[in-house]
């Protein structure tokens, strides 16, 4: 058991490493063991030459190792493209594609013509007959996996190009005055489309549903005549194939009879499907616009209610026509939307569904589902039907809209300016606002994102085509999955080899071994038990340990061992190699791809001119320069990985990005200061000489405050001009070692003392304030001499006395005393 686990170690090793991602970050090439995996991983080359002993035959051809395979041994195979046939876009009148014109009478052949083309070369022409809207339209190309190849294709709008209109018409009873109205205004719509092309035919159908309970009454009388003045019902009826003539489609219109069915839904499903396919019997053209109006007012059964009338087997998606009448209609389910939509493509139709308004909503859905089709809604009674067949066929010949068939192993991306020549280039593969005219360029980028697995898939035809018409290019696609060395039919291919012990095929300098051996040459086989050679896995004599301890000796051959990390591989004819052990610097392994090709052998391989164990190291000195000096690092310091290392001792220590830097040394402060005062505020001893006498001081950048910023070593200086004012600057060096200013824009004045305007004041208060107390005092006088007036007027008012007395006349009193008088008795 042990013995047998032991022999299939080397078998899970090899299936582990084939399983290997392509995008291995290190290098994606040293896990890839045969020529077909290298060729299908981007950028990788495989060496076939014999004798090859170098760690792995697949390798980046950028590498080191592409100078040690010599270079007719190298398979490295290019994305290769070849224009098979392009002919020159057209705009003219064609006159063979077509089948006459539109007359207001008289009928014309209505048989269906296709155009031929024969193959031409890269630089032919288009014939005059033949109308070319797609240039190129065939080419061929060689890819390989997961390099993506970008290829050009033009598209024009060609003037007066063919039209084939079809419209198919729900006849049920609902849509009798919508019938009525069409026949009259069938001349109408062919004079409105014969503006736009005069290249122009015109069709009619109808269709009503399946003759079949529940949709139709299928009692006899009922079959006959399902409503009053109602037909026979049927399933779909081809009235007039594509013609010239109009009045022979407003006659047919009018001579068509309305029948009746008993569900909502219709068969309309039916009916565009043998319109599509029956491309005989309708009279499809080969180069023409071709258009399908699909009018009604009710919704549709689609696959799967076929069931509900006993119909079980699915739509073909083939034409049944005979006679007009679908005879398949009680026989075949509803097709599906996915049927309806790929037999639009196949046979590139634009569907427009003019249906009224309770219908537009489900039918808009149903647009989106269906390649190239359109919705409108129509009027009660249908009388904007040229109007919006009008509308919808300008919507639809001003859009181009890019397509294309490629299955999944292959990607497709759309590019172009469309008509903006002058704008960048859009992802979109869609165009409007088209004239006729125009021409518009799609630039589509192709990648092959896998090789199938079955090697029949590996050519493949790609039809890009725009959408609704039946011009396209043709991709012959061949992928690169292969190479020639692994063919029997290749020189260097041998069969039970000799070199590989006659136990395997020799190609492409390897072995493949036959079952049951295993080994670099098939030297080993599943029958031995033990391994008795094991100085194959050693390397000297002197060492005790198989293949570096990191890997497994099977049969004198080391079996490295693989890494969690997909990206991790230990390498080497003993193990003793890797691509994960070098120095990091940030974090990066060898500084990253932008500094080193990658970890060879526990080294790190640096790109020119980085250097060091990290490849952190540049070996260019540009960066220790400073503006104005051509000395490394000022002449005070030494230029180590780019950047300046400044002298230091106990009296002096230089420092600055270009150790330009000392604190006890003056710097660029003092030198700056004159300029930087004349430039930003008019003043200092420069100023009336500033362009002349700061030529090599750049000129300053205004801000609103200096603040310092360490981040980019900045110097702040700061000054007092002659009107004491301060200001300040601060100077540093970006990343190009350009000196940058930056100074504020506001000077820092003290404020003004204004002598005069103080005296004068201080005079002005004084004299203020004595008027006001004079004015104060009269005010106050002249109020108490207006009281005691008042008083005075009061008192005289209320005097009483004769006009003949003295007011202040008081009559004599005399006074008589006793002096015997005892006041007694």
């Amino acid at each position: 058991m042990k013995s047998t686990s032991f022999l299939l170690l080397p078998l899970l090793i090899t299936l582990i490493n084939c399983q290997a991602p392509a995008n291995v970050i290190q290098n994606p090439c040293v896990s890839k063991t045969t020529c077909h995996e290298c060729i299908q991983t981007p950028s990788c080359a495989w060496c076939k030459a014999p004798n090859f002993d170098q760690r792995t035959r697949c390798f980046q051809p950028s590498g080191p190792q592409s100078t040690i395979c010599p270079e007719q041994f190298i398979v490295n195979p290019d994305n290769l493209q070849q224009i098979m046939v392009q002919k020159e876009l057209s705009k003219a009148h064609s006159s063979g594609s077509a089948e006459g014109s539109f007359g207001a009478s008289g009928s014309s052949s209505s048989s269906s013509s296709s155009s031929s083309s024969s193959s031409s070369s890269a630089s032919g022409s288009s014939s005059s007959s033949e109308i070319v809207q797609v240039s190129p339209q065939r080419i061929t190309l060689h890819l390989r996996a997961r390099q993506a190849y970008t290829i050009s294709m033009m598209y024009t709008q060609a003037e007066d190009y063919p039209v084939d209109l079809y419209y198919l018409m729900d006849l049920s009873k609902s849509m009798e005055d919508d019938k009525e109205k069409l026949s009259k205004l069938g001349n109408l719509l062919v004079e409105t489309m014969s503006n736009v092309t005069s290249n122009f035919r015109l069709g009619f159908g109808s269709f009503v549903d399946k003759v079949v309970m529940p949709y139709v009454s299928t009692v006899p009388s009922n079959l006959l005549a399902p409503c009053m003045g109602c037909a026979a019902p049927y399933g779909f009826k081809n009235v007039m194939r594509l013609s010239t003539d109009a009045r022979q489609f407003s006659h047919m219109v009018d001579k068509a009879s309305v029948s009746g069915n008993l569900d909502a839904p219709e068969g309309g499903f039916d009916a565009i499907m043998q319109a599509i396919v029956c491309r005989n019997e309708i009279g499809w053209r080969e180069q023409a616009r071709r258009l399908l109006v699909f009018s009604t007012d009710a919704g549709f059964h689609y696959a799967g209610d076929g069931k509900l009338g006993g119909i079980i087997t699915p739509n073909d998606g083939e034409c049944h026509l005979k006679h007009g009448m679908y005879t398949h209609s009680d026989l075949l389910d509803y097709p599906s939307i996915s049927q309806i939509n790929h037999k639009v493509k196949q046979n590139a139709i634009n569907i427009i569904f003019a249906v009224t308004e309770s219908q537009i909503s489900i039918y808009k859905r149903l647009q989106e589902h269906i390649e190239g089709s359109s919705s409108g809604q129509l009027s009660n009674d249908s009388s904007n039907i040229v109007e919006l067949v009008k509308n919808q066929y300008e919507q639809i010949s001003s859009t181009v809209e890019m397509k294309d068939n490629a299955t999944s192993a292959v990607k497709m991306t759309y590019f172009s300016q469309c008509l903006n020549t002058t704008g960048p280039e859009q992802k979109t593969n869609k165009c409007s606002n088209m004239k006729v005219g125009d021409v518009v360029t799609f630039k589509i980028q192709i990648e092959v994102t896998e090789c199938p697995v079955n090697p029949k898939d590996w050519k493949q035809t790609i039809q890009i085509y725009p959408v609704g018409l039946n011009e396209s290019l043709i991709v012959d696609l061949n992928m690169w999955c292969a190479c020639d060395c692994e063919l029997p039919s290749d020189s260097s291919y041998e069969p039970n080899s000799p070199i590989c012990h006659h136990s395997g095929t020799y190609k492409c300098g390897i072995c493949e071994c036959h079952k049951g051996a295993f080994g670099r040459f098939c030297e080993c086989s599943t029958e031995k038990s033990e391994v008795q050679d094991q100085k194959g896995c050693r390397p000297s004599a002197n060492a005790t340990v198989d293949c570096s301890g990191r890997g497994t000796c099977t049969c004198g051959r080391c079996e490295c061992n693989t890494r969690d990390k997909e990206d991790e591989i230990v390498d080497g004819p003993f193990c003793e190699c890797d691509n994960f052990s070098c120095d990091r610097h940030q974090g990066l392994l060898c500084s990253g791809p932008t500094h080193s090709t990658g970890c060879l052998c526990g080294k790190c391989m640096c790109k020119p001119p980085w250097t060091g164990a990290a490849c952190e190291c540049t070996t260019l000195q540009d960066t220790c320069f400073a503006p104005g000096n051509d000395k490394i690092c000022s002449g005070k310091g030494d230029c180590v990985c780019g950047v300046c290392q400044c002298e230091s001792t106990d009296e002096i220590r230089y420092s600055g990005k270009f150790c330009e830097k000392c604190p006890t040394c003056s710097d660029r402060c003092e030198e700056l200061k004159d300029c930087v005062q004349c430039q930003m505020w008019k003043t200092g001893p420069f100023k009336d000489n500033c362009t002349e006498s700061c030529v090599n001081v750049t000129t300053p950048i205004t801000v609103e405050y200096i603040d310092k910023n360490e981040d980019n070593d900045e110097t702040l200086c700061t000054f007092l001009d002659e009107n004491d004012c301060r200001f300040y600057y601060v100077y540093y060096f970006d990343s190009n070692k350009k000196e940058i200013i930056k100074a504020q824009k506001e000077l820092e004045c003290p404020p003004k003392v204004l002598f005069t305007g103080i005296i004068f004041g201080v005079i002005a208060a004084i004299v203020l304030m004595g008027m006001a107390i004079l004015l104060l005092w009269k005010l106050l006088t002249t109020i108490h001499d207006r009281r005691e007036f008042a008083k005075f007027e009061k008192e005289r008012m209320m005097a009483k006395w004769d006009a003949s007395e003295n007011p202040i006349y008081k009559q004599a009193t005399s006074t008589f005393k006793n002096p015997t008088y005892a006041g007694k008795g």
